[in-house]
């Protein structure tokens, strides 16, 4: 019992510093390669589209693969959407919590959003959450809440 406690105990005292080690590793992870023509898009709603408050959005992929966080295969990734964001993220760390991730493979969700004018977009990031090189990213859509 003596042993499991100084083990726990130890445990405990370095938890912050693998926590800080995983966020210095996690920096400089190395972009994974997306193929040239690769592109991530949204299939439904359409652009300019009138939806309910709430509604299905649905992802589209070409010439890459829909792979689970954590999962390292080549030319795959996983969907992570943008709502309402002026700007993209970072394109060499992983991605954050203001966007959306679906990292058990998704290729749709279930959106509820207040009336009006909503953007929506999608970017591609891999098995670490970092977009890849070049960046997958889809065109920006404008829906409006009714």
């Amino acid at each position: 019992m003596k042993k499991f406690v100084q083990l726990s105990l130890l445990t405990l005292a370095l938890t912050p510093a693998l926590l800080a080690s995983e966020l210095v590793s996690a920096n400089s992870l190395p972009q994974s390669v997306s193929p040239a023509n690769a592109s991530v898009y949204i299939i439904s709603p359409v652009d300019g589209a009138t939806v309910p408050a709430t509604f299905t959005v649905t992802f589209g992929l070409k010439d890459m693969g829909v792979s689970p966080a954590g999962i390292e295969k080549k030319h795959t990734g996983h969907h992570h959407l943008l709502v309402d964001k002026d700007s993209l993220p970072a394109f060499d760390v992983p991605m954050g919590g203001d966007v959306q991730h679906f990292g058990g493979g998704q290729t749709q969700t279930t959106l509820t959003l207040p009336k009006g004018q909503h953007t929506l977009q999608l970017i591609l990031g891999d098995h670490h959450h970092i977009p890849h090189k070049p960046a997958v990213v889809s065109k920006k859509i404008t829906i409006t809440v009714e």
